[in-house]
């Protein structure tokens, strides 16, 4: 008789504080003596000029890389024969979901600790087990199950509302979408991405994760739109890292993400947000569901006050041709995937009628105004 466990899977820390970039030293130095950090573009001459500095303070040892923008399995390979070559003991993840999910990777088949530290809200990533591994060429390649989720977290405020304002928007598609997908699979009792049960804590703060969103997105949009730290956007950050990466997680995902991978098949859309994508993928889902549409609507406000696409044409995708949206339907729909955690199968028509339904509904509250849109958000 197998055992079915219900679970819940988080980071052991997670901190949120201004000016943590410039010296995260308190929180490596437990771990190791000798850091390697894997760094996005973006950010490496103050990486470079603060953040070593303080390690260094502390005596740690510390070597940097430059991250090469795709989370590949040759990318992984690359980073983890220069660890070695190093010597050291800790890896310190500083960028986005990908450089974030190189990081964790490494960890993993180094046998180390990693602290992670996002530069921007753009996906869960940072707290989750698991990294998502793409192709050369940019398509969805495979899920990598990690054992341990980061041994720490690290937020600062101050480097997220400097971040690209496309990039917070992102976070919040993907986080839009972790209320819905949950549950669907805590309902039909489907499989968390740890391949255990959905527990009704990860469930639950899932639920917390759309209420949040709900209720700071237009304040935190103001603290974006000037470069302001405020509450709102600090309660935003915890709904679109903690919130989303643990309730993903331990409640589970469904069609919104299973869409997203099957959209990573179109040359053109290679250059879409991984959060652009879920959301749009969420309008999916909630056709696929028959969704009411007081809570349609209020998915739809919260896009239109992020600045999300809601249409494929807005994701880059100007000439429709049905074998692509086809080919879409039918990767999302792979045994796989995680459309079998929605509450009935689906054959790949159902699947790309309701692409089209979504495509076309995008199309019809683009020219609604954001005023005409009540929050509604009953869970």
């Amino acid at each position: 008789m197998n055992t079915l466990y219900k679970t819940l899977f988080s980071p052991k820390k997670f901190i949120i504080g201004k000016n943590l970039l410039n010296d995260p030293s308190n929180f490596i130095k437990d771990f190791g003596n000798k850091c390697f950090i894997v760094c996005n573009e973006r950010l490496i001459d103050q990486v470079n000029q603060k953040t070593v500095k303080s390690l260094e303070k502390e005596k740690i040892i510390t070597h940097v890389e430059k991250f090469k923008s795709e989370c590949t399995k040759n990318e992984v390979e690359r980073m983890c024969s220069i660890k070695k070559s190093k010597g050291s003991n800790v890896i310190l993840g500083i960028g986005g979901g990908k450089t974030i999910d190189t990081a964790k990777a490494m960890a993993f088949y180094e046998k180390c600790p990693v602290v992670i530290f996002p530069t921007a809200a753009s996906t869960d990533a940072p707290c989750t087990s698991l990294a998502v591994l793409y192709k050369e060429n940019g398509e969805f390649d495979q899920y990598l199950f990690i054992p341990n989720n980061p041994d720490v977290v690290l937020v600062d405020p101050v480097v997220m509302v400097n971040a690209p304002a496309r990039l917070f928007s992102s976070g919040v598609g993907d986080a839009l979408a972790t209320y819905f997908e949950a549950r669907q699979c805590f309902q039909n009792f489907g499989d968390n991405l740890t391949n255990t049960k959905p527990s009704l804590i990860g469930y639950n703060l899932a639920k917390l994760c759309y209420k949040t969103i709900s209720e700071n997105i237009e304040k935190a949009m103001d603290s974006i739109n000037c470069k302001s730290n405020s509450i709102a956007f600090e309660n935003i950050l915890e709904a679109t890292i903690y919130l989303s990466g643990v309730g993903a997680e331990s409640g589970g995902i469904a069609a919104a993400h299973a869409i997203s991978n099957g959209l990573g098949s179109i040359d053109e859309l290679h250059s879409a947000q991984h959060g652009e994508k879920v959301a749009f993928g969420l309008l999916v889902q909630l056709i696929l569901e028959d969704a009411p549409t007081g809570e349609i609507e209020n998915v739809i406000r919260i896009m239109k006050i992020a600045k999300l696409p809601m249409t494929l044409e807005d994701l880059g995708y100007k000439n429709w041709k049905d074998e692509d949206i086809k080919k879409v339907a039918s990767i999302s729909n792979s045994p796989s995937d995680t459309m079998p955690n929605m509450f009935r199968k689906f054959e790949n028509d159902d699947i790309f009628n309701s692409i089209v339904v979504a495509n076309e509904m995008g199309k019809r509250y683009k020219k609604i105004s954001i005023e005409n849109l009540k929050p509604n958000y009953p869970i």
